[in-house]
């Protein structure tokens, strides 16, 4: 597959085995620049694995990606400095403040250490933890370290974002002000790569491919697929789409 002009994250017949099972089954997408992209599937559909696949953390078996025009199977090293990358678990150590996780991370990423102040005193404002920035991380509510982490995977102002499940565990309300942050993130143009168990969240998403046992399943704007897989049923929304797909279903 060729990419766009546009298109930062090109994936090409991407296939990762474990052994004798196929984790990921030669899947093909492309994300564009600045757009906010929905990866989604049931648990252990293969979204995680493909996720540390382009964020180089894992070798691919085979097929080829890259990030930022960067090879994921050559470059993998200089893939993870132009990323911002925020897991299921956040990231976090919580034996550790917000500023010495902040500090931790600048100094994965290589940020100048002329710049660490300014970085550290946009993490602690945007994350809303001026009163909190010297307790330890584990001791602070679920939605101000979620807000950390978010800050900690920006600290070095990415292009490209990936984020895997980010609101799992935490309540509507931080839910809503976490996704009023990421779109103002695609606004400013940075791509968004999210994956989500959550249908409501999905609908943020401009494009969404759906993954099953490994496969695409669908991909396109939130109609298209709810469309697709939803014939005649006017009233069907997203939720109902996923449910028809997962499990073979849109096979």
């Amino acid at each position: 597959m060729t990419g766009g002009s546009e298109d930062v994250i090109v994936v090409d017949r991407l296939e990762k085995r474990f052994g004798d099972f196929t984790a990921v089954k030669g899947i093909s997408f492309t994300v564009r620049r600045g757009e906010i992209f929905g990866f989604l599937g049931s648990n252990g559909s293969g979204k995680s694995t493909t996720i540390r696949m382009l964020c180089g953390i894992i070798s691919p078996t085979s097929g080829s990606a890259s990030v930022a025009g960067i090879d994921v199977v050559r470059r993998p090293e200089e893939v993870k400095r132009v990323i911002g990358y925020m897991s299921q678990k956040f990231s976090l150590y919580e034996d550790l403040t917000p500023v010495e996780n902040i500090r931790f991370y600048l100094g994965l990423y290589g940020v100048d250490p002329k710049r660490w102040d300014e970085r550290i005193g946009w993490v602690i404002e945007n994350a809303y933890l001026a009163d909190m920035k010297d307790r330890l991380t584990r001791d602070l509510p679920q939605g101000f370290r979620q807000r950390l982490a978010l800050g900690c995977a920006l600290v070095h102002e990415p292009g490209i974002l990936f984020l895997d499940e980010p609101t799992s565990g935490v309540d509507p309300l931080t839910r809503r002000r976490f996704w009023d942050s990421i779109r103002a993130l695609a606004d400013q143009g940075v791509t968004v790569f999210v994956t989500t168990h959550y249908m409501d969240e999905a609908q943020n998403c401009s494009r969404i491919v759906m993954i099953d046992l490994g496969a695409v399943v669908a991909q396109g704007s939130p109609s298209e697929i709810v469309s697709g897989a939803c014939p005649g049923r006017p009233g069907a929304r997203l939720e109902d789409a996923f449910v028809a797909l997962m499990g073979g279903g849109g096979r």
